[in-house]
């Protein structure tokens, strides 16, 4: 066999997706800050405290023994529970029904759910819009199944959505678009306007809209969070993506769900069920806890309580010469490297890393390549002592101290 392999040109190696691979700029700005045991404004971690009645109810799972597998699907506890919330959540907008039976899939967070659905129903060399800047992991997930990618620039400074940009990137291989709102990692949150126009050339093309809505509760200002399942005749080709790793600072639970036409969510469940068997069984009792016990007042205090953090950073931002661009939504935000040394993002977020020991993401890692070079990222879902701490260090660089 090993002379037959030898004679066809095969032997052992990577496969051909592989060597293109390099690890996220945002788990490398990590471990790097971790190395020299600075703040770190880099990944999402979302370090805030768990909501008791979430911590809670998932060390009672454990205790109670339930840690075995659950169906496919998901317990049906949170089933119903996510059903009640979205309906409730989404209903003062439009009719909006769920059925926890039939459209409702747990999956291992939101990257669980896309890599799910997208293997489930897109193709080898099917495009799919992207919005730009976009979050990595969406455009790495469909590059794992060797879907292409087209990213569709958003207009700067204030990220608005160009359909004219949106048209002229539809071909004949484009298959679907991918809605992150509110979006990493600007903080974008769509309009109702930019959404209707983006259903109509869903519509008239026939594509299939993922939407990532894991900040749904991120909202600051006037901004109204709209899902795109809601828009008129949106709730058949919406893949609608969400979960509890931000809500209840559980990032490291890996607890999602995804609600999408009872045509779809078999086969997306059986890709699910193929590469993560299931989310962790108490975590999702956990959850479902929290999802049944709190209410609005939750909510809102975390949107309020997260403005605030925007606040702190934003300001710190422009005192250390780094013109922010205010996000409606979500808890980055992306400011101007223009000042800091460095040929590229990376080169610079480096640079302000050994300056201040303040991990932040190049931009870079949001566009296409030779775009995002003079951004870099910065999280506040921070514990308000280390976000302040941060914020200190950032304005003693633009002080000159």
């Amino acid at each position: 066999m090993g002379q037959i392999d030898v004679a066809l040109g095969r032997g052992l190696g990577l496969s051909e997706l592989a060597p293109g691979v390099v690890q996220s700029e945002i788990r490398a700005m990590t471990q790097e800050c971790d190395r020299m045991g600075g703040v770190n404004l880099a990944q999402g971690v979302c370090d805030t405290e768990v909501p008791e009645a979430v911590a809670e109810g998932a060390i009672r799972a454990i205790r109670d023994g339930l840690n075995i597998y659950t169906r496919m699907d998901g317990i049906e506890r949170l089933r119903r529970a996510i059903a009640g919330k979205v309906e409730r959540t989404l209903g003062s907008t439009s009719e909006f029904r769920v059925d926890p039976e039939r459209e409702v899939l747990i999956t291992s967070g939101v990257t669980g759910a896309f890599q799910a659905g997208a293997m489930a129903l897109l193709n080898p060399g099917d495009e799919v819009l992207l919005f730009e800047p976009f979050y990595g992991y969406h455009a790495s997930t469909l590059r794992s199944i060797r879907a292409v990618a087209v990213p569709v620039a958003l207009a700067d400074p204030d990220w608005t959505l160009d359909v004219a940009a949106v048209r002229a990137a539809v071909t004949p291989r484009t298959r679907a678009m991918v809605i992150n709102t509110p979006s990493n990692p600007a903080g974008k949150v769509f309009t109702r306007q930019e959404l209707e126009a983006l259903a109509e050339i869903a519509e008239e093309f026939d594509l299939f809209v993922f939407t990532d809505e894991i900040y749904e509760h991120f909202i600051y200002g006037g901004a109204k969070y709209i899902s795109p399942a809601t828009i008129p005749g949106m709730r058949e080709r919406t893949i609608l993506m969400s979960g509890f790793s931000k809500t209840f600072s559980v990032t490291g639970w890996r607890v999602g769900y995804l609600i999408a036409d009872a045509r779809w969510v078999p086969s997306i469940g059986y890709f699910h069920d193929l590469t993560y068997v299931c989310a962790p069984a108490p975590m999702q009792q956990g959850c479902a806890d929290g999802v049944e016990k709190l209410g609005a007042e939750f909510y809102e205090g975390l949107a309020r309580d997260h403005e605030e953090k925007r606040t702190m950073i934003v300001d710190a931002l422009r005192d250390a010469g780094m013109r922010p661009h205010v996000p409606d939504g979500a808890y980055y935000v992306l400011a101007s490297a223009a000042n800091l040394p460095g040929g590229t993002a990376a080169a610079k977020a480096r640079a302000l890393l050994a300056k201040t020991g303040v991990a932040s993401v190049a931009g870079s890692a949001f566009f296409r390549p030779g775009r995002g070079e003079d951004l870099l990222r910065f999280c506040f879902a921070k514990k308000d002592k280390d976000l302040a701490e941060a914020c200190r260090r950032l304005r003693a660089m633009g002080s000159g101290a």
